[in-house]
């Protein structure tokens, strides 16, 4: 959010300098600037949404998938480990760090929740069903 502001304070300063500076206001440079501006703007108001409909969330029960768990699975068949983070949906498929990061409303996301280590989950995805052992939670 304070990125996208200072991106802000930027684009009017640049718009200003076109307004001040343009006598010809069909510029399409100036065009730009307000598109850019209107669009930053937008973003503003859409991540202010997100953060009004945030809950802070207490941390979370290591014994039990939540929000929040960076769980390690090893696929039964295939015998090899992976980790992944159970989110929400907004923040899911976002390519931020080394874990992806799956929603808690994927298929994958609803097997693990309340679930522990030791627990086997059963996916079901375009008709081919993966088995995952959970083993372990952070």
């Amino acid at each position: 959010l304070e990125q996208e502001r200072a991106r802000l304070d930027e684009a009017t300063r640049i718009l200003q300098e076109l307004t001040g500076s343009s006598d010809d206001y069909d510029d399409s440079g100036l065009e730009d600037a307000k598109t850019e501006k209107a669009r930053i703007e937008q973003r503003i108001d859409d991540l202010e949404a997100q953060l009004d409909r945030a809950e802070i969330i207490a941390e979370h029960d290591l014994d039990k998938v939540g929000l929040g768990s960076v769980v390690k699975l090893r696929d039964t068949k295939a015998k090899d480990s992976f980790e992944v983070q159970v989110v929400s949906p907004v923040e899911a498929g976002v390519l931020e760090g080394d874990v992806p990061k799956v929603s808690d409303e994927s298929p994958l996301g609803k097997a693990l929740l309340n679930r522990r280590p030791g627990d086997s989950v059963k996916v079901v995805i375009n008709d081919k069903t993966s088995e995952y052992q959970i083993e372990s939670i952070a």
